[in-house]
């Protein structure tokens, strides 16, 4: 339920529709975001989900991992600041909404480092797989049914099958990785609430702003031989792009639409897209036990069901 349209109350008292941050006013990618289904948004997000980060990967060895998480919120932050103009956002918004933002950003932030140093250590295959274990949890918020904790249980037997040759050889991976599940969860969760509140992409702005103030002092330091380096500058650039602003805005298009639980549920695609990634961009062949365990994810999530109004 929208708890407030996407104009200031002062704004519309007087009509001033140029006052309202610039993605919140109707522009032609407004009108492609309500034309267009849903589920394509999703789709090209699923796309871009993966792609940005197997290439960040490859850049690991030049700028660090938080080095590349800083170079990846950073760009985000300084290409949404002009068009959302966070810091109105942020000040228009009632209490309730600075909470929002706040929790959002934090999420973005600690997601997206946590998200880096597990791929660091493990496959972006496995890594997914963790990643979208908890989003039937989301689901079965939405409905509680014997056919939603036997799609829990497969899924988690899937995951045990990936997990399984690393609990021994990289217990400090498998953490970073559960964290960033849990915080997809909260992304998931946090930016539905964002999205259906009517703030939408500018509220995502002011969120990545937010997120961008907590990296800083972090991953800062790792980042600066990419600013003596014009092509490993543009490479950061574009992996910022490809991970943190289009698959965002998409998800923002695709959550004001989609219930949760049905958002959730559509997940089940991510798993998949990312082994597919991880084979065609770091070479990462999964084995025949992987492919088990990954079709169980992918199963699991794709056989709950999801509630009408979840």
């Amino acid at each position: 339920m929208k708890t407030q349209t996407q104009i200031p109350a002062a704004n519309r008292a007087t009509g001033d529709a140029d006052a309202r941050p610039a993605l919140a006013r109707p522009t032609t990618l407004a009108g492609m975001a309500n034309t267009l289904p849903p589920h394509v948004w999703f789709c090209v997000s699923a796309v871009f989900h993966y792609l940005g980060p197997a290439f960040a990967v490859l850049l690991f060895d030049q700028v660090g991992v938080l080095g590349m998480a800083w170079l990846r919120i950073a760009t985000a932050a300084l290409i949404f600041a002009p068009l959302t103009r966070p810091w109105r956002v942020f000040a228009d918004a009632d209490r309730a909404q600075r909470l929002l933002l706040l929790a959002f950003g934090i999420c973005l932030a600690v997601m997206n480092c946590s998200f880096y140093l597990a791929l660091d250590r493990l496959p972006i295959s496995l890594v997914a797989a963790i990643e979208f274990v908890g989003t039937i949890g989301v689901a079965l918020v939405g409905l509680r049914s014997r056919r939603n904790l036997a799609a829990l249980a497969v899924a988690v037997i899937g995951t045990l099958l990936l997990i399984d040759v690393k609990w021994s050889s990289d217990p400090v991976g498998l953490f970073w990785a559960f964290l960033n599940g849990a915080l997809f969860v909260g992304y998931i969760v946090i930016g539905h609430r964002v999205a259906q509140a009517g703030i939408g992409i500018a509220g995502l702005g002011a969120a990545m702003a937010i997120a961008f103030l907590i990296v800083l002092p972090i991953g800062f330091r790792e980042a600066l031989p990419a600013f003596s380096s014009p092509q490993l500058l543009a490479a950061a650039i574009g992996v910022g792009v490809c991970s943190s602003v289009i698959p965002y805005i998409c998800d923002q298009f695709a959550m004001a639409r989609l219930p949760r639980a049905s958002f959730a549920l559509m997940l089940s695609l991510l798993p998949l897209t990312a082994t597919l990634i991880g084979v065609i961009v770091l070479h990462q062949v999964p084995s025949i036990t992987d492919c088990m365990g990954i079709a169980l994810v992918i199963a699991g999530v794709a056989f709950h069901k999801p509630a009408a109004n979840a």
